[in-house]
């Protein structure tokens, strides 16, 4: 399950971004939305299914209560999934 919470966390990480910073200026800059209608359901797919995925493996990866909210945070926060990669997921055994 790690692996999938990897990969999930990584797509997360860059569907937010391209939203965030490609996909919402193109619809206020030049007013096309069709980049947000592409990328916005994708993106909360991924989303949700990071937060579940979170919950599901919490317990396994025995993060305390500090651990566990940051990695939910890290989800609405820009590179945020990156950096739970890095330092929560990367070194563990899964």
């Amino acid at each position: 399950m790690l692996s999938i919470f990897r990969i999930t966390a990584f797509l997360e990480g860059i569907s937010y971004i391209l939203l965030l910073f490609l996909a919402v200026p193109i619809k206020y800059v030049w007013e096309d939305p069709q980049y947000v209608k592409l990328l916005g359901m994708p993106h909360g797919l991924l989303f949700i299914i990071y937060i579940v995925i979170a919950f599901w493996i919490k317990d396994d990866m025995e993060w305390s209560s500090k651990d566990f909210a940051l990695v939910l945070l890290a989800s609405i926060i820009p590179f945020g999934t990156f950096y739970v990669d890095k330092h929560y997921l990367t070194n563990s055994n899964g």
